[in-house]
C-alpha cells in the first residue's frame, strides 16, 4: 500500500499556515510519550503546550470560551503531531487518525466539550485531509494537570519503512 498523498503533503500544509512543529514533549510522571504496536502509534496525552507553557488554563464554562478552548484543541493536535514526527520519522508515514480521546476541564453545567474537540479534529482533517478524520470521544472533566482546559490522546495508523511508494 502507498502512503497517502494527503499525509505526505503534511508538512507543506503546515508550513503554509506558518506552523513549525514543537519539539515532542517529555512526559511529566512515569509513562512514554507514544508505544508502538502492529503499525498503531498510541500517544499519550497532549496538552496545549506552547513554549514550555500551558497556552489555556482554566475551565470551560467558567473562565475558558469555546473559542479559546478549541484554540486549545488545536495546539494539542500540533503536539500529537510532533509526537508522531518523533516516533515516525516523517508524517507522511501516517496512515490514518483512527480516534483521538479529547478531555475538557468544564463545569458541570458546560455541555459543548464537542465544539471544544472539534479544534483538533478540523485541524487534523486540514492538515492531515482524508487520513486526518477519525472516530473520537469529548468528554467533560472537574480538571486536568496543569490546570490546563483540554488534554487530547490518539491512536494513529502507520505505514512501516519501504511499504510504499
Amino acid at each position: 500500500m502507498s502512503l497517502s498523498l494527503d499525509a505526505r503533503m503534511a508538512e507543506a500544509r503546515l508550513s503554509a499556515r506558518g506552523i513549525a512543529l514543537p519539539k515532542a514533549a517529555a512526559p511529566a510522571a512515569n509513562y512514554l510519550p507514544y508505544t508502538m504496536s502492529n503499525n498503531h502509534l498510541f500517544i499519550s496525552g497532549q496538552l496545549p503546550m506552547q513554549e514550555g507553557q500551558i497556552a489555556v488554563k482554566g475551565q470551560l464554562g467558567h473562565s475558558v470560551t469555546v473559542e479559546q478552548g478549541a484554540h486549545a484543541a488545536q495546539i494539542c493536535a500540533i503536539n500529537i503531531l510532533a509526537q508522531a514526527k518523533a516516533a515516525l520519522g516523517d508524517l507522511g508515514r501516517i496512515k490514518q487518525v483512527i480516534k483521538i480521546n479529547g478531555f475538557v476541564s468544564s463545569t458541570a453545567d458546560f455541555h459543548e466539550q464537542h465544539l471544544v474537540i472539534n479544534g483538533a479534529s478540523d485541524f487534523l482533517a486540514e492538515i492531515l485531509g482524508d487520513s486526518g478524520v477519525h472516530a473520537r470521544a469529548a468528554v467533560g472533566m472537574a480538571s486536568l494537570p496543569f490546570n490546563a482546559a483540554v488534554e487530547i490522546d490518539a491512536i494513529i495508523e502507520f505505514e512501516e519503512y519501504g511499504s510504499g511508494s
